[in-house]
């Protein structure tokens, strides 16, 4: 998987180069990254990127020539016909759907912006998709991009070491992930389910998937308003609900 990330601060994105699975994947081939800074094309001789924002208004916007370079720089690394996406909070919402989009392409170049945006003719001309990573802000798309650098990697073939672990992640199956123990089995008063130390491979699995239909159902109850619960999971839902009710 190729990644490019055109980004004012490389050394941020560096970090997943660095650190955990994704150095790994790096060390091993499995994915590449590849930061493109817009300062190294500006034409102003003060190295300046960005330009105050035509009709007024606080901040500054990225100016559009730095970065069209830069992206020209970028698709000349990356593999043909490579997509462009802009970290921006007027993206659509990443989720686990979009991570999966990303990981099919094969490659994408993601544009970090900074200050209060970019250009909008830069979005109209050279971007693809613009995402965002929630209703907040935040001071940079660096992070943002490397949110989808790190989600995106994990669907990689050899990235994990047991390919269950992207399979059965939160949201991989649309519900959150059941609640996990280590030892020891009791601490402060609190003793792991006995069903997870019974050897019984069914009920364990049972007992899982009624628990994630359960934290779903309390803590993201929108995630079960698409999904069409099958006869096994709706009676584990109730199981689960009166259970809770007893308590």
């Amino acid at each position: 998987m190729y990644f490019g990330v055109i980004t004012l601060f490389p050394e941020m994105i560096d970090a997943v180069t660095k650190f955990g699975v994704t150095r790994r994947a790096c060390e091993n081939g499995l994915i590449k990254v590849d930061c493109i800074n817009p300062r190294d094309y500006t034409e102003d001789k003060f190295g300046n990127v960005d330009d105050k924002p035509y009709g007024g208004g606080p901040g500054m916007l990225m100016q559009v020539q730095p970065l069209r370079d830069a992206l020209r720089v970028a698709r000349s690394q990356a593999p043909k016909d490579t997509k462009v996406v802009c970290m921006s909070p007027q993206g659509v919402q990443l989720n686990h759907s979009l991570v999966t989009d990303i990981h099919s392409w094969g490659s994408v170049i993601l544009i970090a912006g900074r200050y209060e945006g970019i250009d909008e003719r830069v979005l109209q001309k050279e971007v693809d998709l613009e995402v965002s990573v929630g209703d907040y802000v935040l001071s940079g798309g660096e992070l943002p991009a490397m949110c989808i650098i790190d989600a995106v990697s994990r669907m990689v073939p050899g990235v994990l070491g047991d390919l269950r672990n992207a399979k059965e992640d939160t949201f991989a199956l649309g519900l959150l992930h059941f609640p996990q123990y280590t030892r020891p089995e009791t601490i402060d008063g609190l003793k792991v389910p006995e069903v997870l130390m019974s050897g019984d491979h069914e009920r364990i699995r049972r007992w899982r998937l009624m628990q994630s239909l359960g934290r779903t159902y309390e803590r993201r109850p929108d995630l079960l308003e698409n999904r069409e619960l099958s006869k096994e999971e709706l009676q584990l839902l109730k199981t689960y609900l009166e259970q809770r009710n007893m308590n």
